[in-house]
């Protein structure tokens, strides 16, 4: 019989992925920062931002230093329009965090009257409140001048003020923020052919819409908002809830009787007042297009920024209309549509269309080229902007919901596959995934909920039951919506990204095959053909999502949102003065004190803390502000341990029933005194532990997570679960614990079950730690799915159990990733894409084998 011989401590193991499981446990690896890493970055030659003085001049390098951060202009309230803080916590409390409506507002207001009636010794005044009524408030908030995009202190840090090439340690060429890209140096290039332009800033305006319908009390309104964002700050900082992405204009949307919209004469105006509303708001930055304008940037430096037409975010519905072609068409070239993905065909441009509009009649442009003879596409008048180029990549439409849900799913579907209903509606909760306890309802999927199911249920689900090709064509797919959504792609993972469509394209003719389609010719899987040339001309396409601008307007439209971004720019601005330290309580306390001239003793002056936000057990995380650290992850147990487990170590291992939890503590307390020295065979040589343990039911872990949905500096913040109670039954959350980082995918990474997190006092330091069951998985991946199948690992019956307890330190660069709660699955496939899940970075990890027979 083979064995595998541990090189280390000579063990044997049955399997390879046996050695693997117990290097792992027994010899972790720590590795240690590489400097040769580090990547090399190349600026433009002369569109290189330097910093200048308000007046342009540019500033000698004797004159370049860091300018202080926003200082309070004292010619005007910092608060205004607002009086004070309480009118701005109370303004930001109801509109902001609650969205009040109007009545909700205005009986907010009531209550604060009747309040000042009651404790005031004088006759109240009709300004006893600030506002009358919500409209009243409307208007303050109306008041607040607009926060300017590039003058915006949080994304110092998070911009790109030269366009760069980036290299890795191999030399491979880097695609990561739009400012990394082809077409930004080239759009510099061109630009820098005036001499006057050096040293000037360009700042690419990445612009978007997409039309929507909003529910109100009234029935359906439509609404088309323009979005706009300036393209050097980072693809993160775009991603998160800021003012990285603005509205900026509604497109009209005529309206007509239902017949009238038939005739080709109200289509055709529809389209040219489209056109022509777009040109008119760019043409507000068209004279700074080939002469600087000069404008603060977010380090506090003032630079000359040119400013250019950059990609434009769009669905397929909006891209035929900003191409001017015809519904089925590519807007990008002219594949034909009854044959999209055919080889030979050129990419579409302004110059060709023209061209072909003076040399063609309209009926052979609309049947031969796919062209609207009488559309003029917005970008024509604008310098070195070509919509057809522009349009950029669009994850969340062409393959989030397009490929995989629309698609994909509804394809497997109408193969007869009814046993993936039942494997979805086993799913136990997760954070991050719409759970379908009847396996359907597939029309109320959002983007997020797709990205949960195909990269965490739905290939499992469907593996066994179908035959090879469709399960190995999902699979594919997936590897190529990894790819396309991670934040930094490199030039060999952009050659893997086309092997992977190629092989997607031949894997897909089953579906033809089986019958279930008679043509594969749809432009939202024709859209991959363009992906490779879009990543290395726009950067990931990350950055550039529809869903960025969808998180715009699904929450709020109109007036809602511009005021909300108010409200957010002048807290932002606050915070930046320091101005909203304390509770808002605390500081009207001071302010009274400070006008009665009052020695408030017992609070020495200062003002209250601001209280600690509340550990909600229910919530499941999501986005998080701040700038991720070197260390890129962090976590914390609860704010609040369990009161009914017991203190002492043995009733606790009692009462959890794990007899080898004391065995597994004593060895981590030897690791503590004496280094990487194995521990001794004789039980009673270990430290002895007395102190008490406090048991917890969760861990908040905050990580970097930039191809993910995250605040504007790359974090997320998530719940790991470990609690015999959660809605009703046990949760046990699952991790991927990382011990090698050299090593790619599962080869460094083990995986186990959370089963406590607890921490203890240990001379005279405090530990937070977490229980683990870990699992093995086989040596090679599945062959149709690309995924790992892993199981519980299984101590036999007389195998003494101080064999089977491990403990192993995790330092803060060993990450352990989130994947989902296997307690109903003894056995499943997983995924080991690590954008998909958290992180364990603090935490020491105490290992023993699940004493189970399976």
């Amino acid at each position: 019989m083979v064995s595998f011989d541990c090189s280390i401590c000579g063990h044997k193991c049955h399997t390879h992925g046996g050695l693997s499981h117990h290097k792992a446990a027994r010899h972790p690896i720590f590795p240690t920062p590489d400097e040769s890493t580090r990547y090399k970055r190349i600026r433009h030659q002369f569109l290189d931002a330097h910093p200048c003085t308000k007046d342009g001049a540019f500033l000698n390098e004797a004159d370049l230093q860091i300018p202080s951060p926003i200082q309070a202009d004292h010619s005007e309230s910092p608060w205004g329009p607002f009086q004070n803080l309480l009118e701005f916590d109370w303004a930001y409390y109801h509109y902001v965090r609650l969205q009040s409506s109007k009545s909700e507002i205005l009986e907010g207001l009531d209550l604060w009257r009747a309040t000042v009636i009651k404790h005031s010794s004088e006759q109240p005044t009709a300004n006893a409140v600030p506002w009358r009524n919500a409209d009243d408030l409307y208007k303050t908030i109306d008041c607040i001048q607009d926060e300017q995009q590039l003058d915006t202190p949080a994304f110092h840090g998070e911009v790109d003020y030269a366009p760069y090439m980036e290299f890795n340690a191999n030399g491979d060429r880097i695609y990561s923020n739009f400012m990394s890209g082809h077409w930004v140096s080239r759009e510099a290039d061109k630009i820098a052919h005036d001499p006057t332009t050096h040293g000037s800033m360009l700042v690419p305006v990445i612009a978007g819409s997409d039309k929507t319908t909003v529910s109100v009390a009234t029935g359906h309104q439509e609404y088309h908002p323009v979005y706009i964002s300036p393209g050097i700050i980072s693809n993160t900082a775009r991603r998160g809830h800021g003012n990285g992405v603005l509205p900026v204009a509604f497109l009209p949307i005529p309206k007509t009787s239902k017949r009238q919209r038939k005739r080709p004469e109200f289509q055709r105006f529809c389209r040219q007042l489209y056109h022509r509303c777009l040109e008119t708001i760019f043409e507000l930055i068209k004279p700074y297009m080939e002469t600087y304008k000069v404008v603060k940037c977010p380090d506090g430096h003032y630079r000359r920024a040119i400013f250019s037409l950059g990609p434009y975010i769009a669905d397929y519905p909006e891209q035929v209309w900003l191409g001017g072609t015809v519904l089925n068409w590519c807007p990008k070239c002219d594949a034909r549509p009854d044959d999209l993905d055919s080889p030979g065909s050129h990419h579409r441009s302004h110059e060709k269309t023209d061209y072909l509009i003076k040399n063609f009649d309209p009926g052979i442009l609309w049947d031969e080229y796919g062209i609207w003879h009488d559309i003029v596409p917005f970008t024509h008048g604008f310098p070195h902007a070509d919509i057809h180029e522009l349009l950029a990549p669009d994850l969340l439409h062409q393959l989030i919901k397009g490929v995989f849900k629309d698609h994909l799913v509804t394809w497997l579907l109408l193969g007869g596959l009814t046993i993936t209903q039942f494997s979805i509606s086993a799913v136990p909760p997760y954070a991050g995934l719409h759970r379908f306890p009847d396996g359907q309802d597939y029309n109320q999927w959002t983007g997020d909920d797709s990205k949960a199911l195909i990269m965490k249920v739905y290939l499992a689900a469907i593996a066994g039951y179908l035959p090879s090709s469709m399960v190995q064509c999902l699979a594919t797919f997936m590897d190529t919506c990894y790819i396309a959504r991670r934040n930094a792609i490199t030039g060999p993972a952009l050659q893997h990204f086309q092997s992977c469509v190629e092989k997607f394209h031949a894997l897909r003719n089953i579906f033809i095959e089986s019958g279930v389609r008679t043509s594969i010719s749809l432009p939202r899987q024709h859209a991959l053909d363009h992906y490779v040339y879009a990543i290395q001309l726009f950067g990931s396409p990350n950055g550039l999502c529809s869903s960025i601008t969808e998180s715009k307007h699904i929450k709020a439209m109109l007036r809602t949102l511009v005021r909300m971004d108010k409200m957010e720019a002048l807290r932002r601005k606050l915070t930046k003065l320091g101005m909203l330290a304390g509770t808002t309580s605390s500081y009207m306390a001071q302010t009274k004190t400070e006008q009665s001239d009052i020695d408030i003793s017992d609070t020495d002056g200062e003002l209250m803390p601001v209280m600690p936000p509340v550990d909600d057990e229910d919530d499941d995380g999501g986005p998080v502000s701040g700038i991720a650290t070197d260390a890129m992850s962090d976590i914390k147990l609860a704010a609040r341990s369990q009161p009914r487990y017991p203190r002492n170590l043995h009733q606790l291992a009692a009462y959890i029933h794990q007899p080898s939890f004391p065995l597994a503590l004593q060895r981590f307390l030897f690791t503590l005194n004496h280094g990487d020295n194995q521990p001794p065979p004789d039980l009673g040589a270990l430290p002895s532990f007395k102190g008490e343990i406090r048991v917890y039911h969760s861990a908040i872990a905050t990580f970097y997570a930039p191809s993910d949905l995250c605040g504007a500096g790359g974090l997320h913040r998530e719940h790991i679960r470990s609690t015999p109670s959660f809605h009703g039954s046990e949760h046990r959350d699952t991790v991927f614990v990382v011990l090698d980082e050299s090593k790619a995918g599962m080869e460094g990474m083990e995986i186990g079950r959370v089963l406590l997190f607890f921490s203890f006092h240990y001379r005279q330091k405090d530990y937070a730690c977490a229980l683990i069951n870990w699992y093995v998985h086989d040596d090679e991946p599945d062959r149709d799915t690309g995924m790992w199948t892993v199981q519980w690992s299984v101590i036999k019956k007389d195998s003494p159990l101080s064999k089977s307890s491990t403990l192993i330190p995790l330092r803060e660069e060993h990450i352990s990733f989130r994947f989902m709660d296997l307690l109903q699955f003894p056995m499943i496939l997983v995924t080991t894409m690590p954008w998909i899940a958290s992180t364990l970075s603090s935490l020491t990890i105490l290992s023993t084998t699940m004493r189970t027979n399976l």
